[in-house]
């Protein structure tokens, strides 16, 4: 789990649309602390410390420490809500993390020993499936990232979930099936599947663009002259 970020907060006494906006044009962004058996705590944070964060880029996979009232509450981002033309944040859920509960997350994938990989060194790509693996972790052992060694893969071979040794307290969200994250495959297969997806795109009774030959230059040339 990357290290827990600190956010300073304060409570907000009245809830709707007319209080968020009037938060909103003070340069504050209303947000809500839920879960851990409590009942919901509405704050606002300030909309340029929030932005710093987002902009770290593993904010909604990072525990946060709300500072409230003198105390801090562990929490982890649940959901950010954004401007649509603005593309700024309107509001933000965080779920309390109680002590000893578990949680549902997205954790990042990261491929280790690229070089112990024959497949690899053939030339072959690695065709990431899920760049994230949905996890159920205990509060206190969310894992930042999850690694996954490919020493000794070949062209064709597959990496699935059973494949992969979580940390201690971590297991699959998805229970039912063992699903692929990766595979490895030869570069002209991936063109290949390339190729066959522009196809599938194209409208009935249209064709691929070639390039015009010199016959082609000389129709166009003679049918010039005779008009």
């Amino acid at each position: 789990m990357s290290d827990a970020l600190t956010l300073p907060a304060e409570t907000r006494e009245r809830a709707g649309k007319g209080a968020s906006r009037a938060l909103r044009r003070e340069g504050r962004v209303p947000a809500v602390i839920y879960g851990g058996k409590e009942e919901p705590t509405m704050i606002h944070v300030e909309l340029k410390e929030l932005l710093k964060q987002l902009d770290t880029g593993h904010f909604m996979n990072s525990i946060v420490e709300i500072e409230l009232n003198g105390k801090k509450v562990k929490t982890i981002p649940k959901d950010v809500s954004l401007h649509p033309v603005k593309d700024r944040p309107e509001h933000v859920d965080f779920f309390r993390l109680a002590k000893g509960g578990k949680i549902e997350v997205q954790v990042p994938v990261v491929f280790t020993n690229e070089e112990a990989s024959p497949g690899l060194k053939k030339g072959g790509v690695l065709n990431v499936v899920r760049h994230e693996l949905e996890l159920v972790c205990d509060n206190d052992k969310i894992p930042g990232e999850i690694e996954i060694d490919v020493t000794g893969k070949e062209v064709g071979d597959s990496i699935h979930i059973s494949e992969v040794t979580l940390p201690a307290g971590a297991e699959s969200a998805i229970t039912d099936r063992d699903f692929t994250i990766a595979t490895l495959v030869a570069p002209s297969a991936l063109k290949k599947s390339e190729d066959e997806q522009t196809g599938a795109d194209m409208e009935p009774g249209e064709t691929a663009a070639t390039e015009q030959g010199p016959d082609d230059d000389a129709a166009e040339e003679q049918e010039e002259k005779s008009e």
